[in-house]
């Protein structure tokens, strides 16, 4: 339960002091060395020194508990970016950029940028190893992310753009009470989707598609059953795949009702952010104050900034 008076959502020393207890359990560490000694590092705390700077006498460089995370450099005053990131692990659907301009008192661009630093701590960067198994079932399924042609001004409406034509296709890999894997893929083939398939899944486990003419060769590196949707079969035995379609529907409940509009650019961190969601849900034993502090654990490595760190390109993620 998010409680709004709690000190780290209020005061920015608080709130940095939460996120030390859960970046240094053990005391402080150098993000520029990795020196963890702790009598080889000094607290500063002159009058002119700014709250929670470190001094490390292996390196000589200051540093604060936001070097090397996606909060680094940031002007926004910690407590905010604390209960951003409790905001966005509570919200089952994602909460707008706009939304989080309201509630934090932010601008919007500082809202959107925010949104996407927190996303990126969301993301899984080191998925500990294949899916499924050995008795394990996971589902796969692609979906297509995009508006209606007829909901588009008739200058932009493309007549060829029928089906999935001019969206963009999401591959999802959901084992069954177990976790989910997404990826923005530019087409449907048997040539894009079966890497994906044999890189991310145990050799061991039971494949359940739909019978879409790319899933059709997969017999050859899995146990693979199909459901034929086109003669409305949805389930026959532990044959389905209802699960994957369980997972797109609050995909794309949150795109639709709550972003209403994606970039390709930034799709993937969007996927991020869903798989995370699904990934430390209650069905795990997860519950949101759990989901917050996942975000703020994993915060660390993943700079995310305005500017390309290898030259002057705006709007690109480093």
């Amino acid at each position: 339960m998010l409680e709004l008076t709690n000190p780290i959502y209020l005061d920015a020393n608080k709130a940095r002091e939460h996120l030390e207890s859960i970046q240094w359990p053990d005391g402080p560490g150098c993000p520029h060395c990795g020196n963890c000694d702790k009598a080889r590092i000094t607290k500063l705390e002159g009058k002119s020194t700014r709250p929670g700077v470190y001094k490390c006498k292996e390196c000589r460089k200051p540093f604060t508990v936001t070097v090397g995370t996606v909060f680094e450099r940031s002007k926004i005053p910690l407590n905010k970016w604390v209960l951003a990131s409790h905001l966005m692990a509570a919200s089952k659907k994602g909460i707008s950029a706009h939304q989080l301009h309201r509630m934090l008192g932010i601008t919007y661009k500082s809202a959107w940028f925010m949104a996407h630093r927190i996303r990126e701590a969301m993301r899984d960067d080191k998925p500990s190893g294949p899916m499924g198994g050995e008795g394990k079932f996971v589902e796969a399924d692609e979906t297509y992310i995009g508006g209606k042609e007829t909901n588009k001004h008739r200058s932009k409406r493309n007549s060829k753009n029928i089906g999935g034509m001019g969206k963009e296709i999401v591959f999802s890999l959901v084992e069954r009470e177990g976790r989910v894997r997404s990826h923005h893929v530019p087409s449907v083939t048997a040539k894009t989707l079966r890497p994906i398939l044999v890189a991310q899944l145990d050799a061991k486990t039971f494949l359940m598609t739909d019978d879409a003419g790319q899933y059709r060769h997969m017999k050859r590196d899995f146990a693979h059953e199909t459901v034929n949707h086109g003669a409305g079969e949805y389930v026959r035995g532990d044959a389905h795949t209802n699960t994957v379609e369980g997972y797109f529907s609050v995909l794309k409940r949150g795109i639709n009702g709550t972003f209403h509009h994606v970039s390709q650019q930034h799709l993937k961190r969007y996927l991020a952010e869903s798989d995370f969601r699904y990934n430390e849900r209650e069905a795990l034993g997860v519950n949101d104050t759990m989901r917050a502090q996942a975000i703020l654990e994993d915060i660390r490595g993943k700079r995310l900034t305005y500017r390309r760190t290898d030259g002057p390109h705006y709007g690109q993620a480093a």
